[in-house]
């Protein structure tokens, strides 16, 4: 699957202080609506106002508005690009999405190795992102998969600003999600981040 560089800044586009879904003028928070339930499982995909993207220390608590998380204050440090089979916290892979990441998120707890595998088989089959560069250490792609204890559905996609929320792994779905909001970060990096340290409970 050929990526598209789209979003807030595209594949290559400069830096940006823009926050879609930010604030109004007024200073309240702007609200959008979610689509119409999709697909096979009953997928729904929304915009997020954007909650902040300040460091904190690394493993401190943080709390997100959306589940899953699809922006907000995150660590210093961001993870490896990969799919991870225990739950890394969000805190970092808040990180990954201002980078411009798709991360795919499950919680699963009577088991979904099928989805996971058919999710694990789609980030293989994604195109090589033009500004990454394996030669020098970066992943092909900035794609992220992890088990999500706080996730409130079976499985779930975030991008800087959007979820989708299904009741299971819809490929068409999940990849028409990495298609419209790959790249959409604030800051346009595809260096590899490290495999995150235990912070007891994500």
């Amino acid at each position: 699957m050929a990526l598209a560089c789209s979003g807030v800044l595209g594949c290559g586009a400069a830096g940006s202080d823009a926050t879609p879904g930010g604030g109004t003028d007024a200073g309240e928070v702007m609200t959008f609506d979610a689509t119409p339930p999709m697909g096979a499982c009953n997928a729904v995909v929304q915009e997020h106002a954007i909650e902040g993207f300040t460091h904190v220390d690394v493993c401190s608590l943080v709390t997100y508005e959306t589940k899953p998380p699809s922006s907000g204050n995150h660590y210093a440090v961001w993870a490896a690009f990969q799919s991870y089979p225990d739950p890394i916290p969000e805190g970092f892979w808040v990180h990954n999405l201002e980078h411009g990441a798709v991360v795919f998120s499950y919680n699963c707890p009577d088991g979904c190795a099928s989805d996971v595998a058919a999710a694990e088989a789609l980030i293989e089959g994604l195109t090589p992102d033009p500004l990454c560069d394996p030669s020098v250490g970066d992943p092909p792609t900035r794609m992220l998969m992890t088990p999500d204890p706080n996730l409130d559905v079976r499985f779930a996609a975030s991008s800087w600003g959007w979820t989708l929320r299904a009741d299971c792994f819809d490929p068409a779905t999940f990849g028409a999600f990495v298609q419209a909001h790959y790249g959409n970060g604030r800051e346009v990096i595809c260096t590899n981040g490290d495999v995150p340290p235990s912070c007891g409970d994500p």
